[in-house]
C-alpha cells in the first residue's frame, strides 16, 4: 500500500501575494478533491490508475487529505525504457491506447476535471488565450531571472504574440493528463501501464498534452504521436512550455525544494532550447 498525503508542508512552491483562482486550469491541482474527481473519470473510461483502498478528507486521522492507494510493483515506465525496451515497447503501445481514449472525451468547456463537476466555469476565454497569459508571465519571470532571457524578451514576447495569432478558434477539447512524462507512468508486475499524478487531469487542447509528451518522452514520443494535431497551436504551446520549464524551476530555488542541482539543470536546458526557437 501507499499513502498519498496532500500535506502543505510537501509544497515547495513559494507563496506569492497574489490570490490562487483555484479554477484556472493552471492553478495548482492538489487535494483529495481533485484526486477523486480524476479517478473516477479516468476509472469510467477503464484507463488504469491506482486502486483507492482508503480516502480520507475529515483531517481527524492526519493534519491532511490522504488517500491509501494499491502499490504498482513494476517501477516506472521511465526506468522499463532503460532496462528492458522490448517490454517497455508493449507498455507504450498500451499507454498510446489509453490516451487515444482520453484525447477522443470531447467538452465544450476546458478545465479540470473536478471544476467542470461541481458546475464551476474555468477561468479566461480560450485554452490558447489561457496559455499565451502564462506563457508572458513565465516570459516575464524568467527574464527576470536568467540574463539571456532578459536580453530575448522584446523578441520572445513577439514571436508569442505573433504565433498566438496564427490559432484559430476552438470549441471542443480533449481530456489530457497534463504533465504526462514517463516518470508518471507506473508498470504492474504484468507489464501494464497505469497512470499516477492524476490531480491535474482536465478538457483542453489536446496539442498541449502532445507537446508535453515530445518533451518527455524524447525519442520514444513516435509511439505516442497522432496524425490531425493543429500545427499553430503546437508551436504556440511548444514556446510556452519551454517558457514555464524555465520560469518554475528557477521559482523553486527560492523556496525549500531539496533538488537545487536539478531544477537549475531543467532551466538551463530549456533556456538553450527556447532560445533556438527564436532562431530564424
Amino acid at each position: 500500500m501507499i499513502v498519498y498525503s496532500w500535506a502543505e508542508a510537501e509544497n515547495f512552491w513559494p507563496a506569492t501575494a497574489e490570490a490562487v483562482d483555484a479554477a484556472h486550469p493552471f492553478a495548482p491541482a492538489s487535494g483529495l478533491a481533485p484526486f477523486l474527481a480524476a479517478r473516477q473519470r479516468l476509472d469510467g473510461l477503464g484507463v488504469r490508475i491506482p486502486g483507492v483502498l482508503l480516502a480520507d478528507d475529515s483531517r481527524r486521522r492526519c493534519p491532511a487529505d490522504v488517500a491509501v492507494v494499491e502499490d504498482v510493483v513494476g517501477g516506472t515506465l521511465e526506468a522499463l525504457l532503460k532496462t528492458d525496451p522490448a517490454r517497455a515497447s508493449r507498455a507504450m503501445s498500451e499507454l498510446a491506447a489509453m490516451l487515444d481514449v482520453m484525447h477522443q472525451q470531447h467538452s465544450h468547456h476546458y478545465g479540470r476535471v473536478d471544476v467542470l463537476d461541481r458546475g464551476d466555469t474555468a477561468s479566461g476565454q480560450s485554452c490558447e488565450q489561457l496559455v499565451f497569459e502564462r506563457a508572458a508571465e513565465d516570459l516575464a519571470e524568467a527574464a527576470g531571472r536568467d540574463p539571456r532571457i532578459g536580453s530575448a524578451a522584446v523578441s520572445f514576447h513577439d514571436r508569442l504574440e505573433e504565433l498566438a495569432t496564427r490559432v484559430a478558434p476552438r470549441t471542443r477539447h480533449g481530456l489530457i493528463h497534463g504533465e504526462l512524462g514517463p516518470d508518471h507512468v507506473l508498470i504492474t508486475a504484468s507489464g501494464h501501464p497505469v497512470l499516477i499524478d492524476i490531480e491535474g487531469l482536465m478538457f483542453f487542447d489536446i496539442e498541449w498534452e502532445h507537446v508535453f509528451l515530445q518533451l518527455r518522452f524524447g525519442d520514444q514520443y513516435p509511439a505516442l504521436s497522432r496524425p490531425g494535431l493543429d500545427p499553430a497551436r503546437l508551436d504556440l504551446y511548444a514556446l510556452a512550455i519551454r517558457l514555464s520549464l524555465i520560469a518554475g524551476p528557477l521559482r523553486l530555488l527560492d523556496g525549500d525544494f531539496p533538488h537545487h542541482t536539478r531544477m537549475r539543470e531543467i532551466a538551463e536546458h530549456n533556456a538553450k532550447e527556447a532560445l533556438a526557437l527564436l532562431a530564424p
